[in-house]
């Protein structure tokens, strides 16, 4: 009696819907994360809050902040479970150095948008932003909402 579980057909693990409201995204990058086991454990069941996650630079290493993984009930009593650990970004040196060059030259942010599953590991993308003012924030409510009233018109027209 083998029973197979069924699984989701989707790879996302968390969405940070915010950024693209706040933010103005230009540059994608793809890096992947070092976790520990209980983290892995906790991702798995959905666990993870990318809401206010962005990267800082410590001594040439990129890592992720405000990332926030809720440790599991079940997890083993002897691991120390720090929900807001840095978690280490794995990119490349030339990755890295994009990064630190437009974040230092032209006053960049670089935040997560989104954490899926890639094949058997987790991985992050993360972009280069700036920062949208208010009035920027109802230029692009005011065009979704024109272009959503556009679809129905054209829909109902036809």
């Amino acid at each position: 009696m083998n029973k197979k579980k069924a699984k989701s057909t989707s790879n996302t693990i968390a969405l940070n819907k915010k950024a693209r409201h706040n933010y103005i995204l230009s540059d994608k990058f793809e890096a992947g994360v070092e976790l520990q086991g209980w983290e892995v454990k906790s991702i798995r069941a959905g666990k993870v809050n990318l809401t206010d996650a962005y990267v800082v630079f410590t001594k040439g290493e990129a890592y992720l902040q405000d990332c926030q993984i809720q440790p599991l009930n079940q997890a083993s009593s002897h691991v120390v479970c720090d929900p807001d650990r840095p978690k280490k970004l794995l990119l490349k040196h030339r990755e890295l150095d994009k990064l630190m060059g437009s974040r230092d030259r032209q006053g960049m942010s670089i935040v997560a948008t989104a954490m899926y599953w890639k094949k058997c590991w987790v991985k992050v993308e993360i972009y280069l932003a700036k920062g949208k003012h208010e009035h920027d924030k109802r230029d692009s409510i005011k065009d979704r909402d024109w272009a959503r009233d556009k679809e129905r018109m054209m829909k109902h027209s036809a």
